[in-house]
C-alpha cells in the first residue's frame, strides 16, 4: 500500500514539474517574441499591413500608457492631432480583429519618466522589442541595447531600386512575347522587358525604365532603349536648313527695302500743285480775235 502511494506521488511530482517548465518555457518564448507597439506606430496605420501580411514576429503588445497617450491627443485642442490619435485608436480595435496575430493590452501603469521611458524599460525586463517609427526613439533603443523595428527602415529597404525615368545598363538574354521585346534581369532577379530591343539579344545596352507592374507573384519592370546623343545629332542638322530658309527671306526683304528706298532717292518727288496746260485751240482763238480787233481800229482811223 505505502509503495502504491509513493508511486502516485512520483506521478503527481513528474506531471507537476513538466507543466511547470513548460510553461515556463512558453512564457519565456512569448516574452522574447513580444513586439512593444509605440504611439507614433499607431498613429502611422502601416502597421496594419505588416500584421495583415503576416510580417509581425510575435505578439503586440499595446501598454495602457500608449493607449492613454492617445487619448490625451484625442481630446486636445489640435484638430490635426486629434484626428491622427482617434484613427490610431480604431486602428487598435482593428489589429484585434485580425485572426493571424495575437494582440495583447497590458496594464503597466502610469509613466513618470514618459511612454517612451516606460517603453524602453518593457522591452529590457520582458526581452522584447519595440515597434516604432520615432527618430529619436529609435536612437535610444539602440543605445539601451534593445531591439527596434522600425517601419520606416522596412519601407526603404523594400522600396524598388529602379524608379521610372531612371537608366542602367542591362544584359539580355533572350527574346520576349512579343517578337520585338528583349528581356534581362537586374541583380535582385527582376524581370525587365525592353521595348523594340529584340535585335540586341546576347548584348548589353542603356535602358530607361518606364513602368512598374506589381503582382502577387513578384514585380516586373518596363522599359525601352536609353537614346543617345549620336541618334539626337541628326535632329539637330535637319533644323539648321529651316533657319537658313527664314534668313534667307529676311535678306531678300532686307535687299527689296533697300532697293525700293534708293529708286525714292533717284526720282525726286513731283510738284504737289500742276500747271494747267493752255489748250492751242483756245490760243489761236484767242490771237485771231486780237487781230481783227487792231484790223478794226485801222481801219476806223
Amino acid at each position: 500500500m505505502e509503495y502504491i502511494i509513493i508511486l502516485i506521488a512520483l506521478i503527481i511530482l513528474a506531471q507537476t514539474t513538466y507543466l511547470v517548465v513548460a510553461s515556463s518555457s512558453k512564457s519565456t518564448r512569448a516574452s522574447r517574441q513580444s513586439v512593444y507597439v509605440d504611439t507614433s506606430v499607431l498613429i502611422d496605420g502601416r502597421i496594419l499591413a505588416i500584421a495583415e501580411a503576416g510580417f509581425v514576429p510575435g505578439e503586440l503588445v499595446i501598454p495602457r500608457s500608449v493607449l492613454r497617450e492617445l487619448q490625451l491627443l484625442a481630446d486636445g485642442g489640435d484638430s490635426d492631432k486629434r484626428a491622427k490619435a482617434r484613427k490610431g485608436l480604431d486602428l487598435v480595435r482593428t489589429l484585434q480583429d485580425i485572426d493571424s496575430i495575437t494582440v495583447r493590452i497590458m496594464q503597466d501603469g502610469k509613466a513618470p519618466r514618459g511612454v517612451d521611458e516606460q517603453l524602453i524599460e518593457l522591452a529590457k525586463k520582458y526581452q522584447g522589442s519595440i515597434c516604432t517609427v520615432d527618430y529619436n526613439l529609435n536612437k535610444v533603443a539602440q543605445v539601451e541595447g534593445v531591439t527596434v523595428l522600425n517601419i520606416n527602415e522596412l519601407a526603404k529597404n523594400i522600396r524598388l531600386a529602379h524608379m521610372p525615368g531612371e537608366k542602367t545598363k542591362i544584359e539580355l538574354v533572350t527574346k520576349g512575347q512579343d517578337s520585338h521585346q528583349g528581356v534581362g534581369y537586374l541583380d535582385d532577379g527582376t524581370m525587365v522587358v525592353v521595348e523594340n530591343a529584340s535585335k540586341h539579344v546576347g548584348g548589353t545596352i542603356e535602358v530607361e525604365f518606364i513602368r512598374v507592374l506589381q503582382t502577387d507573384a513578384g514585380k516586373m519592370m518596363f522599359a525601352r532603349v536609353a537614346s543617345s546623343k549620336q541618334e539626337q545629332k541628326p535632329n539637330r542638322v535637319e533644323k539648321q536648313p529651316v533657319k537658313r530658309v527664314v534668313a534667307q527671306k529676311s535678306t531678300g526683304r532686307a535687299k527689296k527695302a533697300v532697293a525700293k528706298n534708293s529708286e525714292r532717292i533717284a526720282s525726286p518727288k513731283e510738284p504737289t500743285q500742276s500747271v494747267k496746260p493752255v489748250h492751242p485751240r483756245k490760243r489761236s482763238s484767242r490771237r485771231t480775235n486780237e487781230d481783227s480787233l487792231i484790223d478794226l481800229i485801222e481801219s476806223s482811223k
